[in-house]
Formats: C-alpha cells, structure tokens, sequence
C-alpha cells in the first residue's frame, strides 16, 4: 500500500514539475535582455539582432523544440548583400488525423536599430516588438512538454519594419511547399494594457474570421475586442499576419494592446523595459495559452474564415 502511494504521489508530483507557469519573472528577465542596449534596437542585418537569434535559438533547445526545417534560420535576402532571418521552432502533435494542421504562433522580433540623431540613439523597442517576441517565447516554453493534437509552430519574423519582408517570404515559402497551416494568430504591441475597454486586446482584421468568437469561447472571457480605428490605421495589413491572409486564404490575425492613445513612445528611443507592465503581461500571456490550448485539442477546425 505504501510502495503504490509513492508511486500516486512521484506521479504526481512529475506532472506538477513538468508543467510549466507563466511568471512576472520570467517574462521580466527575456523583456530585459532583448530589450537591452545590448542588443542595440535588433534592426534586421546587425550584430544586435544576431544577439538576439541567438538567445531565442538556446530557449528553443533547452526546452526541447525542435526545428521546422534544418535549423530554426528562415534566411532571406532583404536587399543585394542584407540576409535575415526568420526563426521556427516546431511542438508536434500526437493525433494522427489533426497533427499535419498547423497552428502558427508568431512575433516580428527586429525593431528600427540605432537611430543618427539624439543624446540616446538606441531604439531598444521594448514594446514594439520585444513585448510580442517574450509572448511567443513564454508560450513555446509552456506547451514544450504538453502533449497537443495538433502541431505547433513558433515563429518570429524578421524584416516586419522594413515592410513585412520576413513574414512575405515565409507564406510564400509555406504556400508553394503545400504546408497545411489552420491558422496564425501574431503578436504585436502587448507591453501595457488597454485603457476603458471590456476586453484583454483587440483582433485586427475582427470581420475577417470568427476567430474572436471562437477563441473567447475557448477562454470563457472576453478575451478579443473590436477596435474602432483599425480599419482606419489599416491595421490588418500592416502586420505579419497579413501575407499569410493573402498567399494562403486562411484565418490569419494580430492581437494588439497598443490604440495609439496608451503609449507614447511608438518608434521612439524611450520605448524602454521599465515602461511595459509586466503583470498585464503576465495576465494576457496565461489568457492566450488557455485559449490555444483549447484551439489545438479541439476536434474540429472550427475558426473559419467569414464569406
């Protein structure tokens, strides 16, 4: 009796162990370093942006995910003599008949660099985008050992503030390779909460799928909202979702917490760490997850595009 309640509790206590929570402190420690003068503003080409590849690749591998092609590098070439990167980490599903639908979780992790003007010229982009990028980093860490019916895959673009380059290059790649991508939901601008609004962020693209409606049933929360202005911004064309849409015709949507009117320092020098609030963070990180993980175990592809 003694010997087979040890056995419950080790069984136990391994389940507690392998799963893992998403933290204020963790989130705080990835935000930090990518959005540190070290890597001096990640512009697509430089040896701040390769710093930060290089950080992503190792959280990758030691929570064992694998790569989608060779390596986790999607390499392209931006212009004669400039070549970025995409990087991709792969969580394969277990049902035979749902693991070939893909599910892409994504981020643009490049930001605009150093700037030639101003006492401090490093744009470090700690909201734009590295708030997006750890969003992507903490979910891959916490589906790593789940077990998922469907495949997964983690992506962050390279070359989004030059015009969406990373993301174009890889729907096209994915389209003429046939992959079966379900769906994407991208990650943009998460580092401060919205103001006055009954939801945790807004969808672009909102009309587009049923995507909102889904995924709040999925978190039982009014977890994706309406944003008045996104039409007028263009929202939905002006993130990596988009190409996606465009080459693939599959629901494909960006979350965002930023309106334009709650942060002031978009494209700015001081769009530092110490500004993101990591406990909305924390909160709207652990929301997504709930409702990923009941869109990757479903048993139907029930987000649909809207006719």
């Amino acid at each position: 009796m003694r010997k087979l309640l040890f056995i419950s509790l080790s069984l136990i206590f391994f389940s507690c162990s392998s799963s893992y929570e998403i933290s204020e402190q963790s989130i705080a420690n990835h935000l930090s370093t990518l959005a540190s003068d070290a890597h001096e503003g990640r512009n697509t080409g430089t040896p701040g942006i390769e710093k930060s590849a290089v950080y992503i690749e190792k959280i990758f591998r030691e929570n064992g995910l694998k790569p989608f092609y060779e390596t986790y590098r999607d390499s392209f070439q931006v212009s004669p003599g400039l070549i970025g990167y995409n990087l991709i980490a792969y969580k394969e599903g277990i049902d035979e008949n749902l693991k070939d639908d893909l599910i892409i979780i994504g981020a643009h992790y490049d930001h605009i660099g150093v700037q030639e003007e101003g006492e401090d010229k490093i744009a470090n982009g700690a909201n734009d985008n590295a708030s997006g990028t750890v969003s992507v980093v903490e979910l891959a860490k916490y589906f790593a050992k789940k077990k998922t019916k469907r495949s997964i895959l983690f992506v962050l673009f390279s070359a989004e503030e030059m015009g969406l380059i990373g993301s174009k290059h890889l729907a096209k790649r994915m389209s003429a390779e046939k992959q079966n991508i379900y769906t994407l939901l991208n990650i943009e601008m998460v580092g401060v909460p919205l103001e006055s609004q009954p939801y945790s962020a807004y969808l672009t693209g909102f009309d587009k799928s049923n995507m909102a409606e889904r995924f709040n049933n999925f978190t039982r929360k009014n977890t994706f909202g309406y944003f008045e202005k996104a039409a007028e911004y263009q929202l939905f064309m002006r993130s990596d979702n988009y190409p996606f849409y465009q080459e693939m015709n599959i629901p494909a949507q960006t979350l965002c917490t930023f309106d334009f009117s709650n942060y002031p320092y978009y494209h700015h020098v001081d769009d530092e760490f110490e500004l993101m609030d990591i406990q909305h963070m924390q909160s709207l990180i652990s929301e997504i997850a709930t409702g990923i993980e009941k869109m990757v175990n479903e048993p139907e592809n029930s987000i649909q595009l809207n006719e």
